[in-house]
């Protein structure tokens, strides 16, 4: 299941033996876009010791991409972008920025802070997961209209897009993995006599 964050843009701060770790996620859509917001976040905290960043694009995380920005070489990107792969969060960068508070962390201490980081910003945000749907195509009588709208409420579905001439019809639009199942419920509910096609397919946002 992808994930991504509901909101263009979220900052999640917190304190770790004194160095400010500061998360910020925001969505994008091509790597360029991902490399502006990196390098405005390190414009904005210039004063700030690390700006280390991760993110993913793609249907399934195709390109990858992490920075440790000057810490110790696999404490900082590495761990964020995991978190990231983990939790399938996809078309989001991270950047994590780090005002050091004068107390060594180590280099266990550092991966746990900035993947710990966006972890616990991930927490806090308001995520959607990202879900295709296929398009069903209705042609009805109008003496079954009341009917199937009853039983598209049955299941959580609406019909959309409706126009009423000799026939009616519209369109519902049903999670990939349920399309079968429907399909066949409708053929057993109405005895065959609701006329179906498949259209066009889309992804559409849930809260999780």
């Amino acid at each position: 299941m992808n994930t991504t964050i509901k909101d263009d843009y979220f900052v999640y701060e917190e304190e770790i033996k004194k160095s400010r770790f500061i998360c910020h996620l925001k969505r994008v859509g091509t790597e360029d876009e991902a490399r502006e917001f990196i390098n405005k976040i390190k414009k904005e905290h210039y004063k700030a010791n690390h700006n280390c960043s991760a993110f993913t694009l793609g249907e399934n995380q195709e390109i990858q991409r992490s920075s440790d920005d000057g810490e110790p070489s696999g404490t900082a990107g590495i761990p964020m972008l995991e978190v990231l792969k983990k939790r399938e969060i996809i078309n989001v960068v991270a950047v994590v920025t780090r005002y050091f508070g004068g107390i060594k962390l180590g280099a266990g201490g550092l991966i746990r802070a900035y993947a710990g980081g966006v972890a616990h910003a991930l927490d806090a945000a308001a995520l959607v997961k990202i879900v295709e749907q296929q398009e069903v195509k209705v042609d009805i009588d109008y003496s079954l209209f009341d009917n199937l709208n009853r039983f598209l409420d049955t299941q959580n579905l609406k019909l959309i897009d409706t126009q009423f001439t000799t026939e009616i019809t519209g369109s519902i639009f049903v999670d990939l993995d349920e399309v079968d199942d429907i399909l066949s419920q409708i053929t057993e509910s109405f005895n065959g006599k609701v006329s179906t096609s498949l259209g066009e397919k889309r992804f559409v946002e849930v809260d999780i």
